[in-house]
């Protein structure tokens, strides 16, 4: 869901003049692109529900599963800014497709696992070609639509945001009960295959090609740096159940510390250079941003490490099917559609507002749910509902104009480095708050019981990380009161 919710558009980087395309080959293209899209946002959802037959099939520890899904988004946060410079350079067409073949192979990948490491990598690679694939949505929606046609194109696309947000928790339970030809989870990565053919065969037919005029130099070195210093932060934050803390906890900790301020030093020096750098630090003087990276930090991390836990808490506890889970799940997604349509809306009056009400919803939504849990027993349907679709108002308030209103206090000239910085922020968030919260719920659980943890256990170890993400979310509310007070405009 946090994929779902934070793939935002920076400002366009200059264009060349490519041909637009009309009628039915542009409703055409929009399909292709969509599915691309789709199938990305899919996945970052469906595998939270998929997440225990996993762990049972590949007898993975619970580090190897919170990796499955921590991969993956790291991954697309380290492809999305280095992707999109692709697309500007070599056309935007070309590293689509480039990255929806990447996206197929992957997924195939996954899907022949056999062990949690193979998994645990291909995830990580599909989260790079994810990450690849999606920044060339907007270019290549523009090229294929007129400028008074686009509104409806881009509306097009939130509309699939709020359908992946619903169909990937259904559609993971239902492919995991189902255990089509014996496959049982698998299915959730060979249904990417069929349609990433389709897409390709179509695509290749009538996608435009656009690119940018800029002619800047892609920033490898700083990407892979940034990466790695974040995954050396997480690596034994993630492992703690595993390895305990030991000294090579605290070293692998410092590494990540000393590789992030090569990184910012890195990127001053490039930037003083006259280069574009993936992140410009002068951008933390802005006060906007800088309180706009903490709140983004703080609101997807909440969200990306809330539903691994709950599915584990609902199927290994509870003892309901993948498909209840997703039923269970299925509220929050509909509350976030409710109110998505209205946060966009006023955005441009009440942003800030919005932002801050949206978070305290959240807040409030945790807080019912731990007045639920707490007790041990086993909550009915509709008790759950309730508090899970009280979140989704809240995530349909906040998340959608999240980086909009950030970008309102943002000079014109930095806006789409600037935008570019807080899509990737947001899904660097959920991976720390995988990382975090995940562990948390696990070693909590684990540490109740000599034997497998028993519904109080999980009940317990749910208790807490509902507390620790209500207290985050609070937080979040009130770092928001930096930003600006309303949304920037949206330019084409």
């Amino acid at each position: 869901m946090t994929t779902s919710q934070s793939h935002q558009e920076g400002a366009p980087a200059p264009q060349t003049s490519p041909t637009l395309i009309a009628g039915t080959g542009a409703s055409v293209a929009l399909l292709v692109v969509l599915f691309g899209s789709f199938m990305d946002l899919l996945d970052a959802t469906i595998l939270t529900v998929a997440a225990p037959a996993i762990a049972r099939d590949l007898g993975a520890s619970d580090a190897q599963i919170q990796w499955t899904i921590a991969a993956y988004v790291l991954a697309l946060g380290a492809g999305l800014i280095t992707g999109g410079r692709l697309g500007d350079q070599y056309g935007r067409k070309r590293v689509f497709m480039i990255g929806l073949a990447g996206f197929m192979v992957t997924s195939s990948l996954c899907a022949l696992a056999v062990d949690p490491g193979m998994l645990i990598g291909m995830r990580a690679a599909q989260g790079l070609a994810a990450g690849i694939m999606v920044p060339q949505v907007f270019g290549i929606i523009r090229a294929s639509f007129a400028p008074g046609e686009r509104a409806k194109a881009f509306g097009a696309y939130g509309a699939v945001q709020g359908l992946a947000s619903v169909a990937g928790p259904l559609l993971g339970g239902l492919l995991v009960d189902a255990d089509l030809f014996g496959l049982g989870w698998r299915t959730v990565f060979w249904i990417n295959v069929p349609v990433s053919i389709l897409a390709l065969i179509i695509g290749a037919k009538v996608l435009p090609e656009s690119r940018s005029a800029s002619t800047a130099r892609l920033d490898l070195l700083g990407a892979v740096l940034a990466a790695s210093g974040i995954l050396l932060l997480l690596l034994p934050i993630i492992q703690t159940e595993t390895w305990g803390w030991t000294w090579a906890s605290a070293i692998l900790l410092a590494a990540g510390i000393i590789v992030l301020a090569a990184f910012l030093t890195y990127e001053r020096r490039l930037s003083a250079r006259g280069n574009e750098p993936v992140f410009d630090p002068a951008l933390l003087r802005i006060r906007a941003f800088a309180g706009g990276l903490s709140a983004s930090v703080l609101f997807f991390g909440g969200i990306g490490s809330f539903f691994l836990p709950l599915s584990v808490y609902l199927q290994n506890g509870t003892g309901r099917t993948a498909w209840e889970t997703g039923l269970v799940i299925l509220p929050y997604a509909l509350g976030s559609i409710i109110t998505s349509g209205l946060g966009v809306a006023f955005a441009a009056k009440a942003g800030r507002l919005l932002l801050i009400l949206g978070s305290v919803t959240i807040a409030a939504s945790q807080l019912v749910l731990w007045g639920i849990v707490k007790d041990g027993s086993d909550p009915g349907y509709w008790l759950l509902a309730l508090a899970l679709f009280i979140g989704g108002l809240g995530l349909g308030l906040a998340a959608p104009i999240l980086v909009s209103v950030v970008l309102a206090g943002v000079p014109g000239r930095n806006a789409g480095a600037a935008g570019g910085v807080l899509s990737t922020v947001n899904q660097i968030g959920g991976a720390i708050g995988i990382a975090v919260l995940g562990t948390i719920f696990f070693t909590t659980a684990a540490g109740s019981t000599n034997g497998p943890p028993a519904l109080t256990d999980y009940s317990d170890a749910l208790s807490i990380v509902l507390l620790i993400s209500a207290g985050l979310y609070i937080i979040t509310a009130l770092v928001m009161f930096a930003l600006p007070k309303s949304a920037a405009e949206h330019t084409e």
